[in-house]
């Protein structure tokens, strides 16, 4: 009876240790790991609101190339400070709309407070996810992710999750740095093949819109 009770416990790790290593070496989607990516930043939210950030950027011209004017409404992805927000607030006018998203509540009450300083009543605030941008069905024409995208931790979902937001004909630009995602930046080739499988397509390349030291770059997708 005992060395029965014994080979049926044997079996029994035995089944166990097959199912562990069959799920190493088949690992499920969900369980896929993810690249590097940059930890998100927490400190001081004034420093992005630098006297010549928009020369060194050409916000204008970026803007102008994802179709940001008045009375379009604009999705802020990674916020920060709001520098960027409060910029395309002004642009498309009391009609149009910004919907600043980030994963830091305290960026959200900054841009808030920042929103109400300024008078710019057609600021909204999305409290975001690594996943996720929260952003209302058919809301955006427009999307930037400013010097965010590397700190992505699950950028594909992220994407994917944002397609239903978008209206037809929507843009999405991303400004980033060249890096290896946790040296706050990340290469242009791995962007286009997260977006790729986000279901994506490149539409532009305007690197000569940012900074002049070869090392950051604009990309413009629309969805597939």
């Amino acid at each position: 009876m005992v060395l029965g009770r014994w080979k049926a416990e044997i079996f029994a790790l035995a089944l166990l240790a097959a199912i562990v290593i069959a799920a190493a070496q088949n690992p499920s989607p969900s369980a896929t790991p993810q690249r590097k990516t940059s930890t998100p930043y927490t400190g001081d939210l004034s420093i992005f609101d630098y006297p010549d950030r928009a020369q060194k950027l050409h916000i204008d011209q970026v803007m102008s190339l994802l179709g940001i004017s008045d009375g379009k409404s604009v999705a802020d992805i990674g916020a920060g400070s709001g520098w960027f927000t409060t910029v395309a607030a002004k642009q498309v006018g009391p009609t149009g709309k910004v919907l600043a998203v980030d994963i830091n509540p305290e960026a959200i009450a900054y841009i808030n407070k920042r929103a109400q300083e300024e008078g710019l009543s057609n600021i909204t605030t999305i409290m975001g996810s690594a996943d996720n941008p929260n952003l209302p069905a058919g809301s955006v024409d427009a999307v930037l992710l400013l010097k965010t995208y590397h700190e992505v931790a699950r950028p594909v979902d992220l994407m994917r999750n944002l397609h239903g937001a978008l209206r037809p004909d929507a843009r999405i630009g991303i400004i980033d740095r060249k890096g290896n995602g946790e040296n706050h930046g990340v290469d242009t080739k791995v962007v286009i093949s997260e977006m790729d499988s986000a279901g994506y397509r490149l539409t532009g390349e305007h690197d000569d819109l940012v900074k002049d030291d070869k090392m950051d770059y604009f990309l413009i997708f629309a969805a597939k």
